[in-house]
């Protein structure tokens, strides 16, 4: 989408807030949601209050968020949500109180910009007159805005594409791009979510190498040492992938085929988002790699569906379990024009694969009788790489009709119930942003304990950091937070657990 900066400007003030930004058989389902993306967001270091309960004695540690907060510099504007430059919050639940900072991540793309006073890189979305990829690889640069986790003594914030950057877990400062001790560089393909495996204390990534003639996917193993392994699978297609789901044994991918032209993006000045296509007639798979070699073991058709986020896998004898959010089509263009996002966004939900390990077949498939548009998928970390019956995520209620919207539902669904009959309704003019994270009560069963997700109000103008039992979210929140300031409504998120005490 290779335009001007006027036309941006131009587009940006036809769309303003005194100007109708729809016509008038249209409906308008998230009035107010363009308050939620200013320019920029100011950078916050406070403490903040709770309102209704107190939060629960086992709520003890710090919650990380990670998400796009700049969006343009004087009357530029971004035009895709991806685009925006990232910035990290840390809210930081002690004893006595509970204190919130944030800072934007100081990445190469943001500090050029910065000093500039203008953009200079072309984005997810957006493509202007002189608009660049960067100098080391002929990508884009990444604005590093999509998740952050703690690794072991690190915390790393990730974009959608490229390494990812250390900060400091205390001070959110940003320490530089991590290159894992020299075994990676700017030109390693390298994905925004990484899995975690708690008992072994291993990471693994994944990233695509977007050629036309060989499109490979990389596979990535850290153990304490470093870099374990490398192993690249070829794929059929470029297909754009962004998350992955990982079992005991096995790592798992679903390959929709929404293929991306890299010439177009390297020699013809386009942005990702026009040099993306969805070619259904393809076909979508699920592959299937051993964990601890990155070897192929089953690649399985499943239709024709589109999938962003997976939820969990697990084994079961010789079953493998995949369950992932399934769509009728790509999310991605429905992330702009900022702020009138999902107009026309499809229906998907939550899906259930059942894989027979011994034939590499599909055995079974189960949809979950909810199609509101849901993202950003959780589950207690404590049954990650088992079985498991609960997890949470966002919802869209208007999702079917024409006309913007956003986020407005936490959904607490549960497999063996086969629906999603626990929803939280946000009051009118109120919408919910960042990745629902579950936090448990220590020794307990699975799913007992608490989800944190935001709450941008678009009357009042104000964010709220939102507690909420994890087993009765319809119930409403238990408990409160609001922030002094707005906050941009993030990505993904996730909890450290302050160390136990003997």
């Amino acid at each position: 989408m290779t335009t001007s900066i006027e036309t941006i400007r131009d587009e940006k003030e036809q769309s303003s807030v005194a100007t109708p930004a729809f016509a008038p058989a249209i409906e308008d389902f998230s009035p107010g949601i363009e308050f939620a993306f200013p320019h920029d967001f100011q950078e916050c270091d406070c403490t903040v209050e709770t309102q209704g309960d107190p939060v629960p004695d086992f709520v003890r540690g710090t919650y990380y968020l990670n998400g796009p907060a700049r969006f343009g510099f004087g009357r530029f504007a971004f035009q895709h949500w991806l685009d925006g430059d990232g910035m990290v919050s840390s809210l930081r639940f002690g004893r006595d109180s509970v204190h919130l900072k944030s800072r934007y991540i100081r990445s190469r793309k943001f500090e050029e910009e910065q000093r500039a006073g203008r953009p200079l890189f072309r984005t997810f979305g957006t493509a202007f007159e002189g608009s660049r990829l960067n100098s080391i690889n002929n990508g884009l640069e990444s604005p590093v805005n999509v998740s952050v986790y703690p690794f072991r003594e690190r915390l790393l914030a990730f974009g959608e594409q490229g390494l990812p950057w250390e900060l400091d877990s205390e001070t959110l400062e940003t320490r530089g791009q991590m290159t894992f001790s020299g075994r990676l560089n700017a030109a390693s393909p390298f994905a925004a979510h990484p899995k975690f495996d708690p008992e072994t204390g291993e990471m693994f990534n994944f990233g695509v190498f977007f050629a036309a003639e060989a499109p490979r996917l990389y596979f990535y193993c850290f153990g304490r040492e470093g870099l374990r392994y490398r192993k690249s699978v070829a794929l059929e297609f470029p297909c754009s992938v962004h998350d992955f789901s990982l079992s005991k044994k096995y790592a798992v991918f679903y390959l929709s085929p929404f293929l991306l032209d890299i010439t177009g993006l390297l020699q013809k000045g386009r942005t990702v988002m026009d040099s993306l296509t969805w070619e259904p007639h393809r076909g979508s798979r699920l592959l299937v790699l051993a964990r601890n070699t990155g070897e192929m073991i089953a690649s399985i058709p499943v239709g024709n569906r589109y999938c962003l986020h997976l939820i969990n896998s697990f084994e079961e004898q010789k079953r493998l379990t995949v369950d992932a959010l399934e769509f009728d089509e790509p999310l991605y263009g429905h992330y702009m024009p900022v702020p009138s996002l999902f107009q026309k966004v499809s229906h998907g939900g939550p899906v259930r694969f059942v894989i027979d390990l011994e034939t590499g077949e599909l055995a079974d498939r189960q949809a979950l009788h909810y199609q509101k548009a849901p993202d950003f998928p959780a589950i207690d970390p404590r049954s990650a790489m088992h079985s498991y019956d609960d997890f949470w995520m966002l919802g869209i209620s208007a999702t079917g009709s024409h006309g913007r919207k956003f986020f407005d539902t936490l959904v607490h669904a549960t497999w063996n119930g086969g629906e999603a009959s626990d929803i939280y309704q946000t009051p009118p003019l109120r919408y919910l942003g960042g990745e629902p994270v579950f936090i448990g009560v220590p020794g307990s069963k699975s799913g007992e304990g608490v989800v944190i997700c935001q709450e941008f109000d678009a009357g009042a103008r104000q964010s709220y950091f939102l507690l909420f039992n994890a087993r009765h979210v319809a119930a409403g929140p238990i408990a409160r937070m609001p922030l002094e300031q707005v906050l941009y409504l993030g990505f993904h998120a996730a909890f450290r657990p302050e160390p136990q005490t003997p």
